[in-house]
């Protein structure tokens, strides 16, 4: 289901020039009403949607928390849903996503074959851009500082040290830390990164051993640089940070780089520098995932709606939408000139970086990580007691899901 890891990387290599197309090539007389993530990148998405006419779009950060349960009502509550790697896991699961095969065959002839995300065979969404956690940093205080660019997470702390010491930002680390999901996200990349694997064969839990322990102490370590309230810090809080000139360093999702360089509502324009995300250990592999974002169309809506919804799709998909906001995202959709606010994402692709796990079995273990593992940062559980509670929770669901007896 996922896209390979040269795949993507050749994808996110390639400049295609294209000429800007037309204003939408066709009047949408069927209303379409989309829910999706609330980056730069799907703004930019859905707004050239909308000049088709009859477009209601919502962008909600926090989308996961209700898109299934909309999708699940008859009729579905939205006709067009934007997914990820791991977000689009659970709609195929419970059959709430159509196959896009005979859509893409009458309006899609733009797509290129990196955008058509397959499952057993057929067609069930359409990705739009590339997406990864990567190095963000201050280039003119580290220049100020001599700092070399970090590599690995050992000298992240060490360049923290210094910033910290030297008063010239608030944080000299900002990372995605709320607890939930963002915060196993984090413990995601960088257990990864020390070469851990999370699920064995038999569907019983990894996570308790020296992996896991090393991955808690270098987020801890990490924490000691960040904004005090770090545990509630999601992508939108550090992106405002980040604009404000707050914050010196941050693994940061590719998709908020275009933020950073808006002089409408940044600070520090020009002054980011992107790269590949650090390794954690000499050597290695960048710590990070990649991921892919796009688009889906709902089980339980009309033939008619969904051709209007796919319709509108391409539309926002288009070059013309590249054209005119090339620098909001990595595209993988044809116009695309890679920017150096792609940098970051190509050298971690370049590098080795795996892409996200996504699949059952380790969305229960996303989730188990995402409840337990704040307890060890407020003190509550010891990194032992932590990785011991996550398997728990990650044993309970699995044998709830049948993964285990």
């Amino acid at each position: 289901m996922l896209m390979k890891r040269l795949t993507v990387a050749a994808a996110l290599l390639m400049a295609t020039t294209l000429s800007a197309g037309a204003a939408c090539d066709f009047k949408n007389e069927t209303p379409v009403k989309t829910l999706t993530a609330g980056f730069e990148a799907w703004k930019s998405v859905t707004s050239t949607m909308a000049e088709c006419g009859n477009v209601s779009s919502e962008l909600d950060q926090e989308f996961q928390k209700k898109y299934i349960a909309a999708l699940e009502a008859k009729p579905a509550l939205y006709d067009l849903v934007g997914v990820a790697n791991e977000t689009m896991v659970p709609l195929v699961n419970n059959g709430l996503i159509r196959p896009l095969d005979d859509l893409v065959a009458k309006y899609g002839k733009q797509l290129t074959p990196n955008q058509l995300i397959r499952v057993n065979g057929k067609i069930m969404a359409i990705a739009m851009q590339v997406n990864a956690q990567h190095l963000m940093y201050r280039g003119d205080i580290l220049a100020e500082l001599k700092i070399a660019p970090p590599k690995t997470y050992d000298e992240v702390l060490a360049a923290a040290a210094k910033i910290k010491a030297s008063g010239l930002v608030p944080y000299a680390w900002g990372g995605t830390t709320r607890a939930g999901w963002n915060l196993a996200m984090e413990f995601t990349n960088l257990y990864l990164g020390e070469g851990g694997t999370f699920i064995g064969p038999d569907a019983k839990p990894l996570v308790n051993g020296p992996v896991g322990v090393k991955t808690l102490e270098t987020l801890k370590a990490l924490s000691a640089y960040q904004d005090p309230e770090y545990l509630t810090m999601d992508s939108s809080a550090l992106q405002v940070e980040f604009q404000q000139g707050k914050v010196a360093m941050a693994n940061f999702w590719a998709s908020r780089g275009g933020a950073l360089e808006n002089p409408a509502e940044s600070k520090v324009v020009g002054k980011i520098v992107m790269a590949a995300a650090p390794a954690a250990v000499p050597g290695g592999k960048p710590s990070t995932t990649l991921w892919w974002d796009g688009i889906v169309i709902p089980k339980n809506i009309t033939d008619a709606e969904a051709d209007a919804a796919f319709r509108v799709a391409m539309h926002g998909l288009s070059r013309e939408m590249v054209e005119k906001h090339n620098s909001d995202s990595v595209w993988l959709i044809e116009g695309y000139k890679p920017s150096p606010l792609s940098e970051g994402v190509v050298e971690s692709a370049k590098g080795g970086a795996p892409a996200y796990p996504a699949g059952s079995q380790f969305g229960l273990m996303h989730a188990a990580i995402g409840a337990n593992v704040a307890d060890y940062f407020t003190g509550k559980l010891s990194a032992p007691e932590t990785l011991a509670k996550i398997e728990a929770d990650y044993t309970t669901r699995a044998k709830n899901a049948g993964f285990l007896k």
